[in-house]
């Protein structure tokens, strides 16, 4: 997927997500609905800030970080901007529930720079990993494929 049609896909979505969060927050009415119309204004606002956050934080990234491959300021952009908008709805929803406190959001920040940093130090072990197997792995298929070879022809000839 080239970058101008992945960022068309993001804008054209984000706006629709923008459109269906509109229109679920002046049609459903917080007081009278049911879980169903409150999960739907949450995840749609979700998905909204998800978009939003991935295309601004790309930009961002863009600007700043031009050496850097393009995808992989995508691949953060959108990595962070999934927990920013989890971040966001999670502190919403607990505020509406009136279970916001300093402790539920201490543990939610420290929970998602945890998670933040496991992924990031995931991804560093496993590009070193792949290297490492990309070193041995086109000496060990050409072996076995040698002896494969000599193992085939030793059974045709007989």
């Amino acid at each position: 997927m080239s970058l101008r049609l992945y960022l068309f896909t993001m804008s054209a979505m984000t706006a629709l997500c923008a459109y269906v969060f509109g229109y679920i927050v002046f049609t459903v009415d917080p007081e009278t609905t049911n879980n169903t119309g409150l999960a739907l204004f949450y995840l749609s606002l979700l998905l909204l800030i998800i978009g939003a956050a991935a295309i601004i934080g790309f930009v961002i990234r863009f600007v700043i970080f031009r050496r850097e491959l393009i995808i992989e300021q995508v691949k953060i952009a959108f990595r962070q901007s999934f927990f920013f908008a989890g971040f966001i709805v999670a502190v919403l929803f607990l505020l509406s529930r009136n279970l916001l406190s300093w402790l539920n959001l201490s543990i939610l920040i420290i929970g998602l720079s945890v998670l933040e940093f496991f992924l990031l130090s995931y991804g560093k072990t496993s590009s070193a990993v792949i290297a490492r197997s990309d070193q041995f792995s086109s000496v060990i298929p050409a072996q076995a494929g040698i002896q494969e070879g000599a193992a085939g022809r030793s059974k045709i000839k007989e």
